[in-house]
């Protein structure tokens, strides 16, 4: 019995190269950055970053160019691949590459995320506080009143 899984959670090192393939295919690739931070024995942390090619391909890939872009934070699930090929003097080389089969944002959705028609998306409004009022009250077997805002309606 054998096992190939990867399980990631990182950044995008920058936006996702797409490439179209001539069966209507996608295939998307991108880097992905994964932190280590310690505290050494002095007591100063230390971090060790390790870089991954993330390859996804069809459907996956359309995912990737809508959503990923630099800085993205990604759960990232897969199989590692080594691809094998001969550079210009001759020399065999070797890359090792995540064939993503999962991949789920995380995080908050960035601001400068550009939408569709490539403008840049207004940035949402925030949310009312608790302590802001919609100026209705709920009574309370006691007497005591309640602001309620509209968000802390449960329908």
């Amino acid at each position: 019995m054998s096992l190939n899984k990867v399980m990631l959670i990182g950044n995008a090192g920058k936006d996702p190269e797409v490439r179209y393939l001539e069966n209507n295919g996608k295939v998307a690739t991108f880097r992905l950055a994964t932190t280590e931070r310690y505290r050494d024995r002095e007591g100063n942390i230390r971090e060790i970053t390790e870089w991954h090619t993330v390859v996804s391909w069809r459907s996956l890939a359309d995912m990737v160019e809508k959503y990923v872009r630099k800085g993205s934070q990604l759960f990232v699930e897969g199989r590692l691949r080594t691809r094998a090929w001969n550079d210009r003097a001759g020399n065999t080389r070797y890359e090792t590459e995540i064939a993503a089969e999962n991949i789920q944002l995380l995080g908050r959705p960035q601001e400068s995320r550009q939408n569709e028609t490539g403008k840049t998306a207004p940035k949402p409004a925030p949310e009312p506080s608790r302590t802001q009022t919609t100026g209705q009250t709920a009574g309370i077997a006691d007497g005591t009143a309640l602001n309620i805002a509209d968000d802390d309606l449960p329908f």
